[in-house]
Parts: C-alpha cells; sequence; structure tokens
C-alpha cells in the first residue's frame, strides 16, 4: 500500500455532472495517537458502545451522498415494491450506492420467525428500522418497502433512524383498487380465510398522518412516481462535492 498517496475518485450526481472526491490511503502499520475514551455503561449486561474513528460524513464524502432513508408504506399492492424496485435501478444507473430492503424479502431470511400478530409486526419493523440505520449511517440510499401498518411503527423507524435521514413516503391506494390489482392473490386468500391478519381486510392500516411524500397511484404513473422519488433524493441528500 502506498503510504500517504492520494488519489482521485470520481462521483456521479443525479443530474449527471461529476464530482472528484480526494481521499487518502494510508498503509496499515501507520502508528496514531488515540485519545481514552470513557466508557459509559448503560446496558443491562454491561455491553459498552466501541466507537470507531470514521465519522458518518466521512463515508457520505467517500461515496459522494449522503446516507438516507426512503420508507415507502402503504396497503399489499399499492406499488411500493414495484417504485422501489425501479428507483433502485435508476440510482444504479446514476452511479448511487443504494440498497433495497422488501418486506416479503425479508421473511425469507432475517424475519423468517415472525408471524403476523401485532406484536411480531412490530419486532418486524423494529428489526428493519435497526437495519435501515445502519446503513444510512454507511451513507447509502436505502429504499424501505414495507406495509407497516401503524403509526407508532412508522415513527419508531423515524426516530430510530433519525429524523433528518428519514423520509416517509406513502404509497397511496384504495383498499378496493388494491383488491383489484391483487398481484399476488393475497386478498382472495384472506377473504376466503385462507390468510388471516392481512392488513385491510381483517388487520387494519392506520393512513400516515403528516407523510414527507404522496404517491397517488391510482392517478399517477410508474415513471411520475420514480421521478417524484428521484426528486425528492435531489432535494434532500445530493452531494455536489463539498
Amino acid at each position: 500500500m502506498n503510504k500517504g498517496k492520494k488519489q482521485s475518485i470520481t462521483h456521479h450526481s443525479l443530474d449527471g455532472t461529476h464530482h472528484p472526491s480526494p481521499i487518502t490511503h494510508h498503509s496499515l502499520d501507520r502508528t496514531q495517537n488515540t485519545e481514552h475514551v470513557d466508557a459509559h455503561i448503560d446496558h443491562p449486561n454491561g455491553v459498552v458502545w466501541h466507537p470507531g474513528q470514521v465519522s458518518h460524513g466521512d463515508r457520505c464524502h467517500l461515496l459522494g451522498q449522503k446516507g438516507i432513508v426512503l420508507w415507502l408504506t402503504g396497503l399489499s399492492g399499492s406499488g411500493k415494491s414495484t417504485i422501489a424496485v425501479e428507483t433502485e435501478r435508476r440510482l444504479i444507473e446514476m452511479g448511487k450506492l443504494c440498497y433495497r430492503l422488501d418486506g416479503d424479502n425479508l421473511r425469507h431470511g432475517l424475519n423468517n420467525d415472525l408471524g403476523f400478530s401485532p406484536e411480531e409486526r412490530k419486532e418486524n419493523i423494529r428489526r428493519v428500522a435497526e437495519v435501515a440505520a445502519l446503513f444510512a449511517d454507511a451513507g447509502l440510499i436505502t429504499l424501505v418497502s414495507f406495509i407497516a401498518p401503524y403509526r407508532d411503527m412508522r415513527r419508531f423507524a423515524r426516530e430510530r433512524i433519525g429524523a433528518d435521514r428519514f423520509i416517509e413516503i406513502y404509497v397511496k391506494a384504495t383498499v378496493e383498487a388494491c383488491k383489484k390489482r391483487d398481484p399476488k392473490g393475497l386478498y382472495k386468500m384472506a377473504e376466503s380465510g385462507v390468510i388471516e391478519q392481512f392488513t385491510g381486510v381483517n388487520a387494519p392500516y392506520e393512513l400516515p398522518e403528516n407523510p414527507d411524500v404522496i404517491l397517488d397511484t391510482e392517478s399517477m404513473s410508474l415513471e411520475q412516481c420514480v421521478r417524484l422519488v428521484l426528486q425528492t433524493i435531489r432535494d434532500h441528500i445530493e452531494l455536489t462535492g463539498e
């Protein structure tokens, strides 16, 4: 490794311009003067947070973007996943580092031990909020598509991730519209009793009181929705080489 050698990495902005950011590579045998950190033990088992020497700002500067979470909430069939998938593709094409956390996908792994009771739904959201918070801290643009039917769940996610890094996007569609779409046949199964505690049929969905963005998928096309999400990202997190 070349000690202290500077290299320029080019970042692509969402408007197509390029912004070089100098970074410095240091050899692994580099010695540092570190200050003693007083450990504050507030965990019941005496677990102490171990601070690092790389900040959130350092990671964001390296990537040329700010870490943020765009949380898409709405009924099953409203279009959350479809919008998130297309937005993720566009962001990658623009040279932006992003990741998509999908509710169904996470139930195949991280949350495969959870059902759909109110308590399990809360644990489902708690886990994904923790993951999203880590991704945002790493500097990623994180797209979360989860029904998150209860307001207190979404409030918890905002507080855990940080209000300055959290954007709530309400993907709006009526139950009737979602039933007509029913791409996975879930509404039919719920109405016939095959699926219990299904949001919009036999489990509640609490409408967002003051979402940051509303995507009405009954009146907006996929392209219009994606453009609005990308514009929201431009307005909130774009770094321009500062």
